[in-house]
């Protein structure tokens, strides 16, 4: 019986050397330059020109494509590209591609171009009150609810 360090080759195999070793046995290339990203492996659903097509269709509101409200998803924004392009993409894919182009999620800034400031003023005095519950005052007793008026 030999011992591995008597001269005995133990081969750990072609998948242990591709795994440690795919970078360093090629002549002339550091670790930095092995490992850096050369980029996305396939190539944009939608490019520059057709992401500013996009954009243009997003800026004339979903009104203007058919949607009751205000309101971009991103599951119209996927049918809205299955309709103008015939391309198919998923929700995460579209919210990834938005990103990388400087949009976020948010919040609209404004108001409603419908809304009444005078008539809602009115309505939180005159019926809030009525539906919230008056809240209780401070007054005698004690914080302990097995035993009241302990103190």
């Amino acid at each position: 019986m030999t011992t591995a360090g008597e001269g005995m080759h133990i081969d750990a195999g072609p998948a242990v050397r591709r795994r440690t070793g795919q970078y360093g046995d090629r002549e002339g290339v550091t670790d930095q330059r092995a490992v850096r990203s050369r980029g996305p492996v396939s190539r944009p659903k939608l490019d520059d020109r057709l992401f500013a097509v996009l954009e243009e269709e997003l800026a004339k509101g979903p009104l203007a494509h058919g949607w009751p409200d205000q309101r971009w998803t991103l599951a119209r924004i996927k049918t809205l590209i299955g309709r103008r392009f015939h391309k198919s993409m998923t929700l995460s894919g579209i919210s990834q591609m938005l990103r990388r182009r400087g949009w976020s999620h948010q919040v609209p800034a404004r108001r409603a171009v419908e809304r009444d400031d005078a008539a809602v003023a009115g309505r939180v005095k005159s019926v809030w009150p009525h539906l919230e519950p008056a809240r209780r005052r401070s007054g005698p007793g004690s914080s302990s609810r097995t035993r009241p008026d302990s103190r």
